[in-house]
């Protein structure tokens, strides 16, 4: 599988065991970026000083290890500002090491779920990570030389580097195909509970708050007092068109991608002429 792919796995450096163990102390607990279905993170350094993030898989077996060629496949092929960059992987240990680039700035999950009062996550920061994931999967989906599906789009699985750019990672449910959706508006979890209900489906929750019109009654409150509302109801109705139970019906990840730079770019063009008012009372 790794010769057929045009030797382009060849680019992807083989650690040995012993350096990996040096960069994270052994695995320290210490060092642990986060943790997942797949695996663990680990945060460590090289010998030239480089930052670096292991992924530790949890156990091996065939299922386990397939996920792991096939990450290790896809992200050989990937570059791309908006995904995370694969360094290298180690096949010598006892399970399979993966060895990224590190993110700083952790998950966007972080960010929407865990709320700090020091740092907030505006609406125009949300409307960049959108339109940045948008941009990398539009990427996958239609530029890379052969098509690649995530297939596990979520916050956890979108880091944020040294200036809130958006990095989207974990590739071990990928697939490629041959050639022939997110919770930035509600701040809730894909399953949440209210005061009158458990296990609420958050699709279902937010495509009936749309038909009901009641969409600013399901809105995160950062993005209430944050976000202007034609800019709030461009991105919720492209949401509600994602979400289409009709698979032929939703837009493409290129079309998603060129609505958000739309709306971006009205908001430049507004804040401008906003500017140039302000500039011309004086």
């Amino acid at each position: 599988m790794m010769n057929s792919y045009d030797g382009s796995v060849d680019k992807c450096k083989l650690f040995n065991s012993k350096e990996l163990v040096k960069a994270t102390n052994n695995f320290h607990a210490n060092t642990t970026l986060g943790e997942g279905g797949q695996g663990t993170v680990y945060k460590g350094m090289l010998e030239d000083g480089r930052i670096i993030a292991v992924k530790k898989s949890k156990v091996v077996d065939e299922e386990k290890l397939e996920e792991f060629i096939n990450e290790l496949v896809v992200l050989s092929q990937i570059n791309h500002r908006n995904v995370v960059k694969l360094l290298g992987c180690c096949l010598e240990a006892e399970v399979p090491l993966f060895v990224y680039e590190f993110i700083s700035n952790g998950t966007l999950s972080q960010y929407i779920h865990n709320r700090n009062e020091e740092f907030q996550l505006t609406w125009e920061m949300r409307l960049r990570i959108a339109t940045e994931v948008a941009g990398a999967l539009s990427y996958l989906h239609s530029s890379a030389a052969t098509p690649i599906y995530h297939r596990d789009i979520k916050s956890t699985n979108i880091l944020l580097d040294e200036k809130y750019r958006a990095k989207v990672g974990d590739f071990g449910t990928s697939k490629f195909i041959a050639i022939d959706q997110t919770h930035l508006l509600t701040g809730e979890k894909r399953i949440f509970s209210s005061a009158i209900q458990e296990n609420i489906n958050l699709a279902e929750y937010f495509i009936q708050a749309m038909k009901e019109n009641r969409l600013y009654d399901i809105l995160d409150d950062q993005v209430k007092q944050m976000g202007k509302k034609e800019e709030i109801m461009a991105f919720a109705n492209l949401a509600k068109r994602c979400l289409n139970m009709k698979g032929k019906e939703r837009p493409t990840m290129k079309e998603v991608s060129t609505e958000l730079e739309g709306i971006r770019a009205l908001k430049k063009k507004k804040g401008m002429v906003s500017k140039i008012m302000k500039y011309l009372s004086r």
